[in-house]
């Protein structure tokens, strides 16, 4: 695992945690599932690329999926 993969990891997390309080908060599926896959899928993609792609998107999906 490289520094950067790590520290992009530690991003998504953060704003995963964010859309998932924000999400039980409002109540909203979609931020609260989207917060949740953030902050689970850095475990699972190592490709330092992929895990920059995979999380623009999940982060993009609640604005996009309104």
């Amino acid at each position: 695992m490289s520094t950067s993969s790590l520290l992009w990891g530690v991003l998504f997390g953060s704003l995963g945690a964010g859309y998932a309080l924000y999400g039980k908060k409002q109540r909203a599926l979609l931020p609260f599932l989207s917060g949740i896959a953030l902050m689970l899928f850095p475990y699972f993609v190592h490709n330092t690329y992929l895990l920059v792609v995979v999380g623009a998107a999940l982060a993009a999906a609640p604005f996009i999926f309104r």
